[in-house]
């Protein structure tokens, strides 16, 4: 009973963190810096 408790509290926590972020728009900022990682690593940038 406190795994599943656990497990669906850290559940919770993680959709409340990912919304707050699409609320304050990072979405863009998470891409642009994915793309320049994967840029770096291909060695195109």
């Amino acid at each position: 009973m406190r795994e599943r408790l656990l497990k669906y509290g850290i559940l919770f926590m993680s959709i409340c963190f990912i919304v707050s972020g699409i609320y304050r728009n990072e979405v863009n900022t998470v891409l642009k810096k994915a793309i320049n990682i994967c840029l770096e690593c291909i060695g195109i940038g």
